[in-house]
Parts: structure tokens; sequence; C-alpha cells
């Protein structure tokens, strides 16, 4: 084994330990810090096997937006922060049956729809960053720029809907 697979191996075994601490754990602070270390695992994964675009793109969409999102959902849907008997689950082993028949398909599917894939690692001018990043602002602009204020028109929706001191004066207001 070369030390690039070394790593990836320990990178995987951090991204799988801290994914199922994830779905573990009592406290949904906890979960989403446990799901920033996830990410940052596969992103780093991403690096070891030279895709660098595809590494940051992971660290800012995933660990900058959708982690950030879910943190400020907590904290304005003013959701608890300790422990939870709400995350208690009553039927772990159907749960936990329902995730190995899970990724057993999904590991099954995987492996016969890749077993005769080959990369040439000559070609690497077909997802180059110079060739994905043209392609997005030259074909998919348009898309881009709709998706961006869908998510802020989103990020407004849900701030509005979270506050009590906005909207029409209340029976008892002045």
């Amino acid at each position: 084994m070369t030390a690039a697979e070394i790593v990836f191996v320990l990178l995987g075994v951090v991204a799988l330990g801290s994914a199922v601490l994830v779905v573990t754990t009592k406290q949904i602070v906890r979960a989403a810090l446990y799901l920033v270390v996830s990410f940052g695992a596969i992103a780093a994964c991403f690096l070891v096997l030279t895709a660098e675009l595809v590494a940051w793109v992971q660290v800012l969409i995933y660990v900058g937006a959708v982690v950030v999102l879910l943190l400020f959902g907590i904290m304005l849907t003013r959701a608890p922060i300790g422990p939870s008997s709400d995350l208690d689950s009553r039927n772990k082993p159907a749960a936990i049956a329902v995730a190995v028949a899970t990724a057993g398909v999904l590991v099954t599917v995987l492996v016969s729809g890749f077993k005769d894939a080959y990369f040439d690692v000559g070609e690497q001018t077909a997802g180059s960053a110079s060739s994905i990043g043209a392609g997005i602002f030259r074909y998919w602009v348009l898309p881009f720029e709709v998706l961006s204020v869908l998510l802020l028109a989103a990020l407004v929706g849900a701030i509005v809907l979270s506050r009590t001191d906005i909207g029409p004066p209340k029976d008892g207001d002045a």
C-alpha cells in the first residue's frame, strides 16, 4: 500500500466514524459538528484523489452552507440545545436492519455498475478546473444565478417565519 492509499483509508475511517456519531448522538448541535468532521474528511479524500475543485466545492457547499444553515435553523427555531428525549429511537433494531439493507443494496449496485470502469490518468483535461469553470459560466450561468436567488429567498423566508415580532399587529398590541 502506498502512503496515499493509507491516508485515504484513514480519512475514510474518520468520515465513517463521524457519520455514525451524527446519527447516534442525542444532542443536535453535536450532531451538526460531527457532520462538519465527516464532510471535512470527505473533502480531504477528494484532495488525496487530486480532485481539488471537487474538494473545495465540498467544503464551500456542504461545510460552509449546509451545516451553517442547519445551525442557523437550530438557533432561529429555538430548538433545545441539550440532550433531547425526542432523538431516542424506540425502533433501533428495525432502523439498524433498514440501514444495513440499504447499505447492502447500495454497495451491490455500485460494485456491479462500476466493476468494469476504467479511468485513464493521462486524460486530465475533461475534468479539469478550467473546463468545469468554463462549462458552468458559459452554459449554466442562468441556472446558477437562479439557484442563488432561490437560496437567498429561502433564507429570508426562514428568518421571517421564525421571528415573532414581524407581521401585522395582534389584538393586544398598540
